[in-house]
């Protein structure tokens, strides 16, 4: 047996490993039946706040949005997901997008053990664009285009490509043995979740193991790069901001 002491577990200046050995239980106001584990928020030096909610047969997530978007992805299970006048089934791998500015939701009626994953960031508006409405969609291995010509991996955009977004959801599949083509240094800053597989992550020239259930967060321009390791493919579901002019100056 491993020492209480030991963990995968990393947070640095401009990156984390969060591994669920060391998850402490948060509580927030109209989540209830279910335990709330905050990933990634402000706290760490993040513009993003990533949570992973697993709830009991009687949880429920109500609210309205404020300043901030969110984006709610089933990891698994299945929930009722009710966004104004329009209620859906959410099961694995489906998801809904709850702009800002006052959109009521409600995520009821799950079986027991099912997690929600979600994504927070304050919606920039754009002038001269509408801000996005409610979005609903699926995880589609169909609509995961070759990357960089590169046949070993895959990524499925999971919001529209669109200016009214301010922040992008997607899907990368890396198959066996696939990587990155490059050590990438750019503006954007994720937040993600490993769905599938494990992997080896170099961030800010540190390596680092991974696998299902690990999240990561990678602030602007810290280097990353990424191959699948074991038999399967590894899949994580990541948040980036997008679309906005890289200065408020």
């Amino acid at each position: 047996m491993l020492p209480t002491s030991f963990t995968r577990s990393v947070t640095r200046r401009n990156h984390a490993i969060i591994a669920p050995d060391g998850y402490i239980n948060s509580t927030v106001p109209g989540w209830t039946g279910c335990t709330v584990n905050v990933i990634i928020n402000e706290q760490m030096g993040a513009r993003l706040c990533q949570t992973l909610v697993t709830l009991t047969d009687a949880g429920q997530l109500t609210g309205e949005t404020q300043a901030s978007q969110v984006f709610f992805y089933v990891v698994s299970g299945q929930v009722q997901a009710t966004i104004g006048a329009d209620s859906r089934i959410l099961t694995t791998g489906k998801f809904v997008y709850v702009p800002a500015g006052g959109q009521a939701y409600a995520l009821k009626n799950p079986t027991a053990g099912t997690q929600v994953l979600t994504f927070h960031k304050v919606y920039e508006p754009l002038a001269g664009h509408a801000a996005p409405g409610v979005c609903w969609g699926e995880k589609d291995d169909s609509r995961a285009p070759v990357y960089m010509n590169d046949e070993a991996l895959r990524i499925q955009e999971l919001l529209p490509n669109e200016l009214a977004f301010d922040m992008a959801v997607n899907i990368f599949t890396y198959q066996p043995g696939g990587n990155l083509p490059m050590v990438e240094t750019h503006v954007m800053e994720h937040g993600l979740l490993y769905l599938q597989g494990s992997a080896i992550y170099l961030l800010d020239q540190q390596w680092y193991p991974v696998q299902q259930g690990d999240s990561i967060w990678m602030a602007p321009y810290c280097q990353q790069w990424a191959a699948s390791i074991g038999k399967e493919p590894s899949v994580y579901i990541y948040y980036k901001n997008v679309n906005r002019f890289p200065t408020v100056i």
